[in-house]
């Protein structure tokens, strides 16, 4: 079993101490280094290398935006999970935007921390709680979806990932293949210009495309 190597960086000592708690009861996880500033955690990161970051939002210095920039230039390997107090549309996205693979409130249960670590690890994009989800799928009912450039099918997958659901779950929700879903994936990225399921899930909800 490899052991998924973790920087924590927050600047609340509690916060942070029950975390690193939380995560090194998982016998794959391995709390590496410990930041209390964007400052810190970026040097740590670099230094360290570790395979996620669990990056607060809201620290002294650098900003978890400003870092989560930074080290998608400098780190690209590292996998950048977002933990904020904060649910609203420009955290998420921001942070979402400057190369975080995934977005988790500090309210989500402690398996949902553990599940995400995890899965930004193995490489999935676009890893966010319900919570977030359901906040992210919220934004693009109230949009206008008039302009968008996207086929009706290719519309449902989009709206689909946004609300962070795998392949396989949309297709079983579409009634189609995994093939066929990723077919479709590969268009809309094509029709957007996007490269990953991050961004196509930012541009959908910055633009009310679903």
């Amino acid at each position: 079993m490899n052991t998924i190597r973790v920087v924590l960086a927050d600047d609340h000592p509690i916060v942070r101490s029950g975390i690193r708690d939380l995560l090194e009861k998982a016998p794959d996880i391995e709390v590496v280094g410990e930041a209390n500033d964007g400052t810190q955690a970026f040097r740590m990161v670099q230094e360290l290398v570790p395979d996620v970051l669990l990056l607060d939002m809201e620290m002294p210095g650098l900003t978890g935006t400003e870092v989560a920039r930074r080290l998608n230039a400098a780190a690209p390997s590292v996998r950048i999970l977002a933990l904020s107090a904060y649910d609203d549309k420009q955290y998420i996205l921001g942070m979402l935007s400057s190369g975080a693979a995934g977005y988790l409130t500090k309210e989500e249960v402690p398996e949902a921390i553990i599940e995400a670590v995890r899965g930004v690890s193995r490489g999935e994009e676009g890893w966010v709680s319900r919570r977030v989800a359901a906040r992210m799928a919220a934004w693009t009912r109230d949009n206008d979806t008039a302009k968008s450039p996207l086929t009706e099918r290719e519309t449902d997958v989009l709206r689909l990932v946004v609300a962070g659901k795998t392949n396989q779950e949309i297709g079983a929700a579409l009634g189609i293949s995994e093939k066929t879903v990723e077919k479709h994936l590969e268009s809309v990225f094509s029709r957007l210009g996007v490269a990953s399921r991050v961004e196509a899930a930012v541009r959908a909800v910055r633009e009310g495309l679903v």
